[in-house]
């Protein structure tokens, strides 16, 4: 992936971790852990839409909204794990 590929990349996954934190009722985890949470969340996001034989379209839009899913149950699971 080049350089402007990474950016994007990260900039989805940045947006998705804020959305994420902001709709979780959460206040985030800084520029860095939103961006982590959002990566991850993509990553979790695609499996799960993969798991409901939901594809993906609409582009970048697309990928935000999955990372953001993926993100806000990825934040439900660490809010768990917190609290146990």
């Amino acid at each position: 992936m080049a350089i402007p590929g990474w950016l994007i990349f990260l900039a989805i996954g940045a947006v998705a971790g804020w959305l994420a934190g902001l709709l979780m009722r959460g206040g985030g985890f800084g520029l860095l852990g939103d961006i982590v949470v959002g990566i991850i969340g993509a990553v979790v996001g695609g499996y799960l839409f993969g798991l409901l034989g939901l594809g993906v379209s609409g582009g970048l839009i697309g990928s935000i909204f999955t990372a953001t899913v993926g993100a806000m149950v990825l934040l439900f699971l660490i809010h768990l794990v917190k609290r146990a």
